[in-house]
C-alpha cells in the first residue's frame, strides 16, 4: 500500500511540476535565448519530468497490467529512468550559478556539448548495461537489488555534485543556511539508494518489514519533493537575483581594476616622478573607474518595479520625440496613471529640477533600461 501511495504522489506532483517548470522554460527562452541558466531551467524539469513518468509507468504496469513489481522488466525500467534522470541533472549543474570553484563533475561536463555528452554517457552506460542485462535476465539467482548497481554509484556521483553546486550557490547568494536542506538531500538520497540494493528479507532479522517499506517510501518521496523545493528556491533567487549579481559582478572587476590601477600609480610615482604624463593618464582613469563604480553602487541599490522600468524604457526610447501624454497613450494608461510612476521614478532616482525629464532619459539609457520599453518609436524620414 505504501509503494502505491508513492506511486501516485510522485506522478502527480512531479508531472505538473515538470508541466510548470517547462512552461517557464518556454517564457525565458523567448526573453534570452542563449542564456545557460535558461538550458539548466529545461533540464532540471526534464529530471523532475522523468520522476513522475517513471511512477507513472510503475503504476501501469503494476496497477493496470498486474505485473510484479519484482518483474526483472519493471525493474530495468527503473534503471534506465534513474539513469536518464541522473543525465538530466549532471546536464544541468552547469547553469548553477555562483563564483566559487566547479565541481569536478561539472568541469567534466562543461568540457562537452550537449549533444557530446548524450552521446558519451549512454555510451558508457549502454555498454555496462548490457553486461548486466545478459547476466541477469535469464539468470534466476541473481538477485534484481543486484541490478540497480548500475544506477547506484552514478546516482550516488550526482547526488554529491548536486550538493557541492547547490551549497555554492546558496552560499554565493548570502543563503548559507540553505546548506543544511542541501545537506538533507544528499542523505535522504543515500537513504533511498541504499534501500534499493539492500534486500528486505535481509533486514527482517533487524528491522520491521512494514517499517522498512515506509522508509523506503518517505526518503523516495521526500527527496524528491526536497529537490523541487531547492530547485524553485535556487529558480527564484535566480530570477530576481540575475541583474543584480551581473552588476554586482561587473562593479567587484571594476573595483579589481581599481586597486591594479592604484598600485601601478604609486610604482609610477616612487620609480619615476619625470612620467608626470603617465600618471595624469592613470589618475584620469581612476577617476572614470570610481564615478563608474558609484554610478554601479547607486544602481544596486535602487529597486525599481516592473512597471517603473517600463515607464523609463518607454521613456529612454521616446522620451526625446514624444510629450508624455503620447506616451501614456501609447501605453494604454492615463496621463495621471503615467505622471504618478514618474514622480514615483523620481523621488526613488532623487532626481529634481527642471530638466528632470532629460535626467529620467539618461538614466534609462546609461542603465540599459530600454530593454523594458513597451512601444516602439518610429522614426519620421
Amino acid at each position: 500500500m505504501y509503494v502505491t501511495l508513492e506511486y501516485y504522489v510522485t506522478a502527480i506532483v512531479c508531472l505538473i511540476t515538470a508541466f510548470v517548470i517547462h512552461r517557464i522554460y518556454y517564457k525565458e527562452k523567448v526573453k534570452n535565448q542563449t542564456s545557460i541558466s535558461i538550458s539548466g531551467i529545461k533540464w532540471f524539469g526534464f529530471a523532475i519530468f522523468l520522476w513522475g513518468f517513471g511512477a507513472l509507468m510503475n503504476i501501469i504496469l503494476v496497477q493496470l497490467v498486474d505485473i510484479e513489481k519484482t518483474n526483472k522488466i519493471v525493474i530495468y525500467l527503473g534503471v534506465f529512468i534513474s539513469l536518464t534522470n541522473s543525465l538530466s541533472i549532471l546536464l544541468s549543474l552547469p547553469s548553477i550559478e555562483h563564483q566559487r570553484e566547479r565541481n569536478i563533475m561539472v568541469r567534466l561536463v562543461q568540457r562537452f556539448s550537449e549533444k557530446e555528452f548524450v552521446t558519451l554517457f549512454s555510451g558508457v552506460l549502454l555498454m555496462i548495461a548490457f553486461v548486466f542485462i545478459v547476466a541477469s535476465y535469464s539468470n534466476t539467482e541473481i538477485s534484481n537489488n543486484f541490478i540497480w548497481l548500475i544506477d547506484i554509484p552514478i546516482s550516488l556521483i550526482v547526488a554529491f555534485a548536486l550538493l557541492n553546486e547547490l551549497s555554492k550557490a546558496f552560499a554565493n547568494r548570502a543563503m548559507k543556511f540553505m546548506v543544511v536542506p542541501c545537506f538533507l538531500l544528499f542523505v535522504l538520497i543515500v537513504i533511498a539508494v541504499t534501500h534499493r540494493i539492500i534486500p528486505q528479507d535481509k533486514m527482517l532479522g533487524y528491522i520491521d518489514q512494514e517499517f522498512w517499506s515506509l522508509l523506503g517510501v518517505i526518503t523516495g518521496v521526500s527527496f524528491k519533493f526536497l529537490f523541487i523545493l531547492l530547485f524553485s528556491i535556487l529558480l527564484y533567487s535566480w530570477k530576481f537575483l540575475s541583474e543584480k549579481e551581473l552588476k554586482q559582478t561587473e562593479l567587484e572587476i571594476l573595483t579589481t581594476k581599481k586597486e591594479e590601477l592604484l598600485n601601478q600609480n604609486q610604482k609610477l610615482v616612487i620609480a619615476n616622478e619625470s612620467h608626470l604624463d603617465t600618471i595624469t593618464t592613470l589618475q584620469r582613469r581612476l577617476k572614470e573607474n570610481e564615478l563608474k563604480i558609484s554610478s554601479l553602487e547607486e544602481s544596486t541599490r535602487i529597486a525599481l518595479s516592473d512597471r517603473q522600468k517600463e515607464v523609463l524604457g518607454n521613456l529612454g526610447i521616446c522620451g526625446s520625440s514624444k510629450s508624455y501624454t503620447e506616451i501614456a497613450e501609447a501605453m494604454n494608461i492615463s496621463l495621471d496613471g503615467f505622471q504618478t510612476h514618474i514622480y514615483q521614478i523620481k523621488k526613488v532616482l532623487k532626481i529634481s529640477g527642471a530638466d528632470g525629464k532629460e535626467q529620467l532619459i539618461t538614466f534609462a539609457k546609461t542603465n540599459e533600461l530600454l530593454k523594458y520599453a513597451s512601444i516602439q518609436h518610429k522614426s519620421t524620414d
